[in-house]
C-alpha cells in the first residue's frame, strides 16, 4: 500500500485527484494540505468524497510529507519548487501537477511564469510525464513534471504525424479550446456563470504558457526546432479539452493506419474510425485521449481533432497512470472506468 500526500488539494485538479485515489486499491491517503482550510474535513468542501476520504486538510508543516511515498503537488505554479528538493532527499517521489519542471529551460521558464526558479538543478533531473512518450524514463523517475491539460492533447494529436516525418515542421496550427475548470478554483471575474455561459472567445493570442512547453515536446520528437501556432479558447463548459490541429503533409501516406498503428498499444488512446469526429462529453471523466484523422478533399492538409477531459488526462488520471508507472503498478489501475454521459 502507498502512503501518499497531497500538497493542495483545494482545486478542481486536486478534488479530482482525491475522487481518482480514493478508488484506488493501492493508495493510502495519508494527508492532504491546506493552509486556508487547515482543520475541516475533506467531505465538507468535497460532499461528493463523503464516505470515501474521511481526513481533515492540514497545515503543510505538520502534514509529515516525508514519510509518505509519493507527494502529488495540485498547486499554483511556483509552489513545487520549493519543497521538492527537502522530500526528494527523504527518498520520497514527487509528482508536480504544476509547471515548475516541465520547461527544461530554466531562462525560457522564468520568462514566461514570471518568476526566479528555486531549484534549477533539479530541471534537468525531471521527467516529462507522458506515457505514450517516455514510459520507461517515468519508470525509474523520482521526479514527475507532469505536463499540462493543452500540451497533453496538443501532443498526442501531433505525435505520429512527426514521428513519421511526412510533415512541414515550421508551420503547425493547434486551435484548442477548453472548458472553465481550466482556470481553476479561484473566484475570477472571466470563469463567473454571467461571463461565460453563452459566450465563447480567443484568449492569448500573442503567447501562452503552455507554447514553450508544446513546442518543447514537439520539438524532442522532431529533433529540432517546430514552428507552431497555438490558439486557445474559452468555452462554455464545466471540463473538456477539443484540439483541431493543421499540418501541412510532406508525404502520401495512410493517415488512419498511421495513426492505428502507433496508439494499438496505448491504454487510454483510441483512435476513431476513418471520418469520426470526436466529442468531449465522449471522454468526460476519464483518463481517455480520443483522436480522429483527416484529410479534406484528399489534399494535402492533416487535420487531426483530439479531446480530452482537462482534469483527468489532462492532470489527475495522468498524474495516478504516473505514480502506476513510478511503483510497478498496472498502468490501468483506478483509471480504466468509462466516461460519464450525459
Amino acid at each position: 500500500m502507498l502512503k501518499i500526500g497531497i500538497v493542495g488539494g483545494t482545486g478542481y485538479t486536486g478534488v479530482e485527484l482525491l475522487r481518482i485515489l480514493s478508488q484506488h486499491p493501492e493508495a493510502n491517503i495519508q494527508a492532504i494540505t491546506s493552509r486556508k482550510e487547515a482543520g475541516i474535513g475533506v467531505a465538507e468542501l468535497f460532499p461528493n468524497l463523503r464516505g470515501r476520504v474521511s481526513l481533515k486538510f492540514c497545515d503543510p508543516a505538520e502534514a509529515g510529507l516525508e514519510k509518505c511515498d509519493v507527494v502529488f503537488f495540485a498547486t499554483p505554479n511556483g509552489i513545487a519548487m520549493q519543497q521538492a528538493r527537502s522530500l526528494l532527499a527523504a527518498g520520497v517521489r514527487v509528482i508536480d501537477l504544476a509547471a515548475d519542471f516541465r520547461i527544461k529551460d530554466v531562462a525560457v521558464w522564468e520568462k514566461w511564469y514570471g518568476m526566479p526558479h528555486a531549484c534549477p538543478d533539479l530541471v534537468a533531473e525531471a521527467v516529462y510525464g507522458l506515457p505514450e512518450i517516455n514510459r520507461d524514463k517515468i519508470r525509474s523517475a523520482r521526479l514527475i513534471a507532469n505536463p499540462g491539460c493543452y500540451p497533453t492533447a496538443v501532443q498526442l494529436g501531433f505525435l505520429p504525424l512527426i514521428e513519421a516525418g511526412i510533415v512541414d515542421l515550421d508551420h503547425l496550427i493547434a486551435d484548442v479550446k477548453s472548458g472553465v475548470s481550466g482556470a481553476g478554483r479561484n473566484a475570477e471575474i472571466h470563469t463567473l456563470f454571467a461571463e461565460a455561459a453563452d459566450n465563447f472567445k480567443a484568449y492569448g493570442v500573442a503567447g501562452h504558457r503552455h507554447l514553450p512547453e508544446i513546442r518543447q515536446g514537439l520539438s524532442n520528437v522532431a529533433t529540432r526546432p517546430v514552428g507552431l501556432t497555438f490558439v486557445p479558447h474559452l468555452t462554455p463548459m464545466i471540463r473538456g479539452i477539443h484540439a483541431t490541429l493543421y499540418a501541412r503533409l510532406a508525404a502520401d501516406i495512410d493517415l488512419q493506419a498511421l495513426y492505428e498503428q502507433r496508439y494499438a498499444h496505448e491504454p487510454f488512446v483510441d483512435v476513431l474510425p476513418a471520418g469520426a469526429h470526436p466529442e468531449t462529453r465522449s471522454v468526460r471523466g476519464s483518463n481517455l485521449c480520443r483522436i480522429a484523422v483527416h484529410r479534406p478533399q484528399g489534399g494535402n492538409m492533416a487535420v487531426i481533432l483530439s479531446v480530452t477531459d482537462n482534469l483527468v488526462k489532462g492532470a489527475a488520471g495522468q498524474a495516478v497512470q504516473n505514480m502506476n508507472l513510478m511503483f510497478g503498478l498496472p498502468e490501468t489501475l483506478a483509471i480504466n472506468h468509462a466516461p460519464l454521459l450525459p
